[in-house]
């Protein structure tokens, strides 16, 4: 069965070579051309906003998957271009789209856990965008135009997961015995998304029928707090740890030069209340839970270990 994932970063790479191990015919879509997939995935690089191109690399596919991710910067302009190409794509070849998201969209909740029943009150550009999205392609699928699902994962870490919240910024440091930067409150709970786990997920939701026309919240172990997470880091590295948190005012300054950091103020709420996900109706309705943190976090820490270049 014919697949492509459109997107190479660590979840497009790791569903990609996945999809190819569970012996799937799987193109990789990216624009750079560099190729961080295995050899059992066909690397094709191109402009995915042209729908020319993406419906021409679709044909024959009985899934497509959209994993990408343009510059946080510029989510508003090019996000909503990627989808649509990706959209008449499959309307044109009858592939199912599985779509990646994340959780943007709910905007603050007061500590509420978030589940798919939430309605969407994001008040930032992002979360707007990321709703807007989210909508279109539920409408496509009531519209009978497209079968459609979307997998949402929170802020995810794993092999590979380097520019992240909990990516080079706490596991590197750990490995030093240097303090992890992180923003917010650290002693906040907060929910973490482990990447084979969100790529399993997606796989599921691309081969169930179940999957179509919903919105699921990807398998997440149980939540911790932060601090917890970065504590089982160290632990995990065999350093003592360390934590330097970085409050909103500081991030609102350090904003005034970066404008990565300047875009993350949006979406501080997240790390300054509980931000608990409940990944059950996906648990549920498919019989797929998550990787412990035992096991995830010593994983992750080894492959830190093992690409201090990457």
């Amino acid at each position: 069965m014919k697949q492509v994932v459109f997107g190479t970063g660590p979840i497009g790479t790791t569903l990609a070579d996945s999809l190819a191990a569970a012996g799937h015919k799987v193109t990789a879509v990216n624009r750079s051309g560099e190729d961080p997939t295995s050899h059992a995935v066909e690397l094709i690089a191109g402009d995915v906003s042209d729908p020319a191109f993406t419906t021409s690399i679709a044909e024959g596919a009985e899934v497509i998957y959209q994993v990408l991710n343009p510059p946080y910067t510029k989510w508003p302009e090019l996000f909503p271009p990627l989808q649509d190409s990706l959209l008449k794509a499959a309307r044109a070849t009858g592939a199912k789209l599985v779509t990646l998201d994340n959780m943007y969209a709910y905007g603050p909740t007061g500590g509420t856990p978030l589940t798919e029943k939430l309605p969407y009150r994001a008040a930032g550009s992002k979360g707007r965008v990321r709703a807007a999205m989210a909508e279109e392609l539920m409408a496509a699928h009531d519209g009978v135009a497209v079968r459609t699902t979307i997998g949402r994962a929170s802020d995810y870490f794993g092999p590979g997961g380097l520019i992240s919240h909990m990516g080079e910024r706490v596991f590197r440091p750990a490995l030093a015995g240097k303090k992890a930067q992180v923003v917010g409150v650290p002693d906040q709970p907060h929910t973490f998304s482990y990447i084979p786990d969100i790529a399993a997920g997606l796989a599921v939701l691309g081969s169930d029928p179940r999957a179509d026309g919903n919105v699921w919240h990807l398998p997440n172990a149980p939540t911790i707090t932060t601090r917890q997470f970065i504590e089982r880091v160290y632990q995990s590295a065999g350093t003592d740890p360390g934590i330097s948190a970085m409050p909103r005012i500081m991030v609102s300054l350090i904003g005034l030069f970066n404008a990565n950091l300047r875009e993350v103020k949006e979406v501080l709420f997240e790390f300054e209340e509980p931000f608990v996900v409940d990944s059950s109706a996906f648990e549920s309705t498919f019989g797929q839970t998550a990787t412990s943190l035992d096991e995830a976090i010593p994983t992750t820490v080894e492959w830190f270990r093992a690409h201090p270049k990457a």
